[in-house]
């Protein structure tokens, strides 16, 4: 049988993975009375919810006696290692892009990796349906974007197909009449213009792992592509390491993928995109070798990790209260047990029950501390820190391109502000009422910004930033929230009457009936300065009736605390301690008095 291997690659909810789907559904593999509205490549409860691609998947349908094997992968930023190395299993990219929103930072960003590894582009044109699509100006843009990162001659003549990936329709023709159902246009053009994978199955073996995943009973699984040869299950084979040492192991399970299930197989021959386990400790870009003739291929390369937090037990009075699983230990098995799977994570130990983990990003590290609170793990995590390496001497500290979509009424605002945080503008055009500012910023610049920017556009903005470079430390200093905090100085239960008090001090973050403790933070001050309150005090009861009394307290709503805003919102003297079912924010030192000594102390030295 035939094969085409490739990648889906676009921004952030251009309809990747919706696109995947439906090719999927309509390609005749599932039964007419079978319910396939339920079933997705996205089959991770957070992807489900947040929309996001946060893990490549890979598939396979059959057409025209041609296995076609699909890797969707990630569209954010933090995620962006994983489609770099996904290029080196495929000879061909889907390229998807908004009809409306056109080419953004990260299409870019995978485009370059794209064009770099030498694949075939197709461009599709999606959401071609929606009011504000305006797909010749986005073709425009797309053309300009591959001139620009330097196509070659066969990538700029690219085919272009304009889809409703929702709709479950596609043509070659951006007029809305020609859409029909299905996405055989798609498939075709994918068998004419995607070439067959490179290799010879008449060779030594070579296999490359280029991603990785994690099974309780077999253990890690690496995934890739076979270059040359022929693979087997039970076949002892050879892995040359990445520091030049080698390993003889047998290949205790091989998987295929079809459709949406994982599949075992015996054997997979040059061409064919296929997991393997057998080693404990398979590592992407190693080499898979037959055992007499060991020839590495070209290593791969895994972005560094370029943020960084420290997890903890959780220390505060309420240990225990909420969450099944809080020791130390605990949660070191369980970031090691991530760093099998996820080769962009790096654990080492800080203290004696805390641990500092590198990552991509917030999201990156905000996704894994998500599903820890979900598998009944309390512990506390402190604000996020760039990772700053010195190079000859000098600190370099990692840069972001940023992108930023506002109305025009909000430019002046967000400019100043990203002033403030040591961002240059690099380029700003306007379109309907619509800004496009395009910056460079140091990347802890971005470190609690999008907070702001939501307050600062009301909600109107979009905001895209992707990894950059390292560059030379420029000394501004940002980061650090310029509000103070409203902080608990008792243990108890809030009362509407103590909230409805401190109301014109600041905005709460709690509502009467909230558990609270002394060092807890339960809200924003309206100064910059730290305000110790009391947010248990109940009202004295008299045996006089005062006028009014019946007079019901009307409190403002409080202002809700998600994962992500408390990781923005803290600053390095708190730390967010989050349980299954509450995220809450406090500061490291408790007790009041000791924190206003401590404070008084960094003030005067």
């Amino acid at each position: 049988m035939k094969k085409r291997n490739v990648a889906i690659i676009a921004h952030v909810d251009h309809g990747k993975t919706t696109l995947v789907d439906g090719i999927l559904k309509h390609s005749g593999m599932f039964r007419e009375n079978e319910d396939i509205s339920e079933i997705s490549m996205d089959s991770n409860d957070l992807e489900k919810e947040r929309g996001i691609t946060i893990l490549a998947k890979t598939t396979a349908l059959d057409y025209k006696d041609t296995r076609i094997n699909i890797l969707d992968t990630p569209g954010h930023a933090d995620f962006g290692g994983e489609v770099e190395r996904i290029m080196n299993m495929v000879d061909g990219v889907l390229l998807v892009v908004d009809a409306y929103e056109g080419a953004m930072p990260q299409t870019r960003f995978v485009l370059k990796k794209a064009f770099e590894a030498g694949a075939k582009p197709i461009v599709v044109i999606n959401k071609v349906d929606k009011p504000s699509a305006r797909c010749s100006q986005v073709l425009d843009e797309v053309l300009d974007l591959f001139i620009e990162l330097g196509a070659l001659d066969n990538q700029l003549d690219f085919k272009v197909i304009y889809a409703s990936a929702l709709n479950g329709t596609c043509s070659f023709s951006e007029d809305l009449s020609t859409q029909t159902e299905g996405f055989q246009e798609i498939l075709d053009t994918i068998l004419e213009e995607i070439p067959e994978p490179t290799g010879d199955s008449d060779k030594p073996l070579q296999f490359q792992p280029a991603l990785l995943d994690y099974n309780e009973f077999v253990g890690r699984i690496g995934i890739g592509r076979v270059h040359n040869g022929v693979i087997k299950t039970g076949q002892m084979v050879t892995c040359c390491r990445l520091d030049g040492t080698t390993k003889q192991f047998r290949i205790q399970k091989l998987f295929g993928f079809y459709g949406y299930k994982r599949i075992e197989i015996e054997q997979a021959c040059a061409g064919d995109i296929v997991a393997i386990s057998g080693l404990a400790d398979i590592s992407v870009g190693e080499t898979i070798c037959d055992t007499n003739t060991v020839l590495p291929l070209a290593p791969l390369h895994i972005d560094e990790p370029t943020l960084q937090m420290t997890f903890g037990a959780n220390s505060s009075p309420f240990v225990g209260r909420d969450g099944k699983i809080v020791t130390a230990r605990k949660i070191e098995e369980r970031l090691n047990r991530e760093c099998q799977r996820d080769v962009s994570l790096k654990v080492e130990p800080a203290s004696n029950d805390s641990f500092l983990v590198s990552g991509r990003g917030e999201l990156h590290l905000g996704i894994l501390i998500e599903n820890m609170r979900r598998e009944g793990f309390e512990l506390e995590v402190s604000k996020p820190n760039v990772i700053v390496k010195e190079v000859d001497g000098i600190k370099m500290e990692p840069y972001e391109d940023l992108q930023i979509e506002v109305p025009e009424e909000y430019v002046g605002n967000v400019i100043e502000q990203l002033g403030l945080r040591g961002a240059k503008m690099e380029d700003m055009t306007n379109f309907e009422n619509q800004v496009r500012l395009s910056y460079t910023i140091p990347s802890r610049g971005l470190i609690g910004f999008s907070t702001d920017f939501m307050t600062l556009t009301k909600g109107y903005g979009i905001m895209n930033h992707t990894f950059k470079e390292y560059a030379k430390v420029e000394s501004v200093d940002i980061g650090e929230r310029k509000l103070g905090v409203l902080v608990s100085a008792t243990t108890g239960s809030s009362t509407a009457y103590s909230i409805g008090s401190l109301e014109d001090r600041g905005v709460m973050f709690i509502e009467p009936g909230t558990d609270v403790y002394e060092g807890m933070i339960v809200g924003e001050c309206n100064r910059d300065n730290d305000l110790a309150v009391n947010v248990t005090k109940g009202k004295n009861l008299t045996n006089i009736r005062a006028a009014g009394s019946d007079h019901t307290v009307v409190l403002k709503k409080p202002r809700p605390i998600p994962l992500e805003y408390a990781l923005d919102y803290i600053n390095s003297d708190e730390l967010v301690e989050v349980t299954p079912n509450f995220i809450r924010i406090r500061k490291r030192i408790l007790d009041t008095e000791s924190r206003k000594k401590f404070d008084a102390k960094i003030k005067n030295s």
